[in-house]
């Protein structure tokens, strides 16, 4: 459960306290190559392992494949209900297969099932080549994609997951991923916890082991190479919080879910996110020199989560640094300040507080006379 927290008492600071090792729960083993854990809620990672380190990510990738897809269809490039022919290339997809045909066409909506629920790499390709006229093309794009999310150390060479040594990926920028697919596409996202989806006469169930054992898990993608080892990206929802993981080179199917689940389990059990500001509140007012209004509210234009060890929301420091003096004119959204949030002397974040209204230069005489006063200042 995400907890309000009060605003609590903001001293203007010049500086940050000397950190020191905040209280934390240990975390538990984990038994594969790379791993995380992240609160989506506030964006923040709770534990990780070798978030950083480029692995292949097998079918992971699907995710990349499709978040382009999903925008696609929001933008209406492409429908639902629009009919695809398969092509030759298409149909001999190696690996896991939705089983689509030559000279058969089908909906972009089974394509889309087939992709998420069955992984189907077939389906995958046909979707690239409809999107982008080829899948070398929509490489291109979800390359483009993963630079605008900030996956750094991501570099994709297919829309399948397929081994190549020119396709990798980290736990860190995977689990970004999966965040943008969750929050930009909150729309297709349930297509996520469907536990089998039928084509052609043939059922397959999601290899998600997950979607059957924890009622909180709604998602997300599996994947498995020989390179990759058993991969899994879980997320699951308790109440208003949401936690992702991400496995990468487990020992088994079964283990790749085991260590989800004790990484979940881990993340909802001792810690908490709170809510520190609510989007569009102002949290103070600062002196406007020279404005046709005295002051103007400082916020944020979203809501500011945090999460901390189980128990500790009472512990933290909150302080403001304002930046000044603030001179007319001055724009809604412009920086104006920022809140710093600690935690037994450690910073645990830093918030840009933004104006939240426009304010105009004042007549000629109220900006001569703050001029006067700001030289005195």
């Amino acid at each position: 459960m995400i907890r309000r927290l009060a605003v609590l008492a903001l001293v203007a600071l010049a500086s940050v306290s000397p950190p020191s090792a905040a209280q934390a729960p240990a975390p538990p083993d984990v038994a594969a190559s790379a791993w995380t854990l992240v609160d989506a809620t506030s964006g923040q990672t709770i534990v990780s392992h070798q978030t950083d380190e480029r692995r292949d990510p097998a079918s992971l990738t699907k995710l990349m494949t499709a978040y382009i897809v999903f925008g696609a269809l929001r933008r209406k490039e492409i429908v639902p209900s629009q009919m695809v022919n398969v092509s030759e290339r298409a149909w001999r997809a190696e690996g896991s297969r939705m089983f689509i045909e030559p000279r058969k066409s089908v909906s972009v909506d089974e394509l889309v099932h087939g992709m998420i629920v069955q992984s189907g790499n077939d389906a995958s390709i046909a979707l690239a080549e409809l999107v982008a006229g080829s899948e070398p093309a929509f490489v291109e794009r979800m390359n483009q994609e993963a630079r605008r999310l900030g996956m750094l150390n991501t570099q994709f060479a297919n829309a399948t997951g397929l081994a190549d040594p020119q396709h990798w990926s980290t736990a860190g920028d995977i689990a970004k991923l999966a965040q943008a697919v969750i929050r930009d596409h909150p729309e297709y996202y349930p297509l996520y916890s469907l536990r089998e989806y039928r084509y052609n006469n043939i059922t397959q169930p999601n290899r998600n082991r997950l979607l059957w054992s924890d009622p909180y898990v709604d998602g997300m993608k599996t994947g498995r190479t020989e390179g990759a080892g058993w991969c899994l990206v879980a997320s699951a929802k308790r109440g208003d919080r949401r936690l992702v993981s991400v496995i990468l080179g487990a020992s088994s199917d079964a283990a790749r879910a085991a260590e989800s689940q004790k990484l979940l389990n881990f993340g909802f059990q001792m810690f908490d996110t709170v809510q520190l500001y609510q989007s569009g509140q102002p949290v103070t007012a600062l002196r406007v020199w020279k404005g046709a209004e005295r002051e103007v509210g400082a916020g944020f234009l979203a809501d500011r989560h945090l999460t901390l060890p189980r128990g500790r929301a009472g512990d933290l420091r909150l302080t403001l640094e304002a930046l000044e003096p603030l001179v007319a004119p001055v724009a809604r959204g412009q920086r104006v300040g920022v809140v710093r949030v600690a935690l037994d002397g450690r910073e645990m974040a830093e918030f840009p507080l933004i104006a939240l209204d426009d304010v105009g230069p004042a007549n000629i005489f109220v900006r001569a006379w703050d001029t006067v006063r700001l030289w005195f200042k």
